[in-house]
């Protein structure tokens, strides 16, 4: 699975092989969520509320990249990486 992006210890992924809804992986210690790219919503899975809201501002921030990468994913390339929240 590719990490797409990295930042205060969460790993964002993307598999190649996903299904819809359009969604990312998100990494935290012992903690997973799937979000989705549309709303932002959490699909399944949960964070801490701290390193939730950080994937959320992240994830606004390139929503773009994100749709892009997925586009890759479905095309089986690779993602692009994305950069960090700073």
């Amino acid at each position: 699975m590719p990490t797409i992006s990295q930042f205060f210890g969460i790993v964002i992924q993307m598999f190649w092989r996903e299904h819809s809804p359009t969604h990312f992986h998100a990494l935290y210690a012992e903690y997973e969520a799937l979000i989705d790219i549309r709303t932002l919503e959490i699909i399944k899975g949960n964070l801490p509320k701290r390193a939730l809201a950080m994937v959320l501002e992240w994830a606004v921030q390139h929503r773009t990249e994100l749709m892009e990468d997925w586009k890759l994913c479905q095309q089986k390339q690779l993602p692009k990486s994305i950069a960090p929240l700073e």
